[in-house]
């Protein structure tokens, strides 16, 4: 089967150079390497022009941002499955493909544990086994540990590039909770990522939020209503396990634990 690894680019020669040599050793060999570069100044087209024989395809040229890279190296692949690894991003270890390949066997979704590199913290991201509306409008598995059949975009179309953070985040939950994909969760480490991304940025959170809620507004309106109901009632029944004297009730018998 062949997979596509989709790499863009944008001034980041360092992070460019480390995610090339990861793909460069895996063991699993049956892939291509698609590189998006957006015009980089700092010799990160001299790089691509070096290691140039390792891809299917480069390109190095001015774009209208993260998504339209993305979009750019969708339409040129070639593989079964999608897989995005941007620059600075890296498998665990060489044998990550080959041991993701046996859990690729048609769902539209399969996605892994990321292992989160911070400034101060280093931790592995573990996602739901369930991808519920609730876990979804809120967070998502990261597209670094995760393949995409590309028969879904051919499905659903590319990444929605009028929006600048979360396109990613939207084709997912339309995905699982409008066209029904199909999805299977590996409890296994698979790729490294370090936390200074865009939409990782502190002060990008508030345009995160923004985005998410006309997204949400627009698609799922009477579902943020019945989740807004949800986190109420939740809310009330953390309010009322702290009350005395629902406590001294409890210890007296007149009412169960709850």
């Amino acid at each position: 089967m062949l997979l596509s690894i989709i790499t863009i680019n944008y001034n980041d020669k360092l992070g460019l150079e480390r995610t090339l040599n990861s793909v460069k050793n895996q063991s699993y060999t049956n892939y291509e390497h698609i590189i998006i570069d957006g015009g980089s100044t700092d010799g990160s087209k001299q790089l691509i022009e070096v290691n140039q024989n390792n891809f299917a395809y480069w390109v190095s040229e001015p774009d209208k941002g993260i998504y339209h890279a993305m979009n750019k190296g969708i339409n040129v692949a070639n593989g079964e499955y999608l897989l995005f690894l941007n620059a600075g991003d890296h498998f665990v270890d060489n044998n990550s493909l080959k041991n993701a390949y046996p859990f690729l066997q048609g769902e539209d979704i399969v996605y892994f544990n990321i292992n989160v590199v911070g400034e101060n913290n280093t931790y592995v991201k573990k996602c739901p086994k369930v991808l519920t509306f609730k876990y979804l409008h809120e967070n998502l598995p990261a597209h670094q540990a995760t393949f995409f059949k590309k028969e879904l975009f051919t499905k659903m179309g590319n990444y929605d590039e009028h929006l600048k953070i979360v396109a990613d985040w939207k084709f997912l939950i339309l995905a699982i909770c409008k066209h029904n994909a199909t999805y299977k969760y590996i409890d296994d480490t698979f790729s490294i990522f370090y936390y200074d991304g865009l939409s990782s940025l502190k002060e990008n959170q508030t345009k995160v939020k923004a985005e998410r809620e006309a997204v949400l507004n627009k698609e799922f309106r009477s579902f943020m209503k019945d989740l807004k109901d949800r986190y109420f009632l939740e809310r009330t029944l953390r309010t009322m396990r702290k009350s005395r004297t629902i406590k001294l009730l409890i210890k007296l018998g007149l009412i169960h634990e709850f």
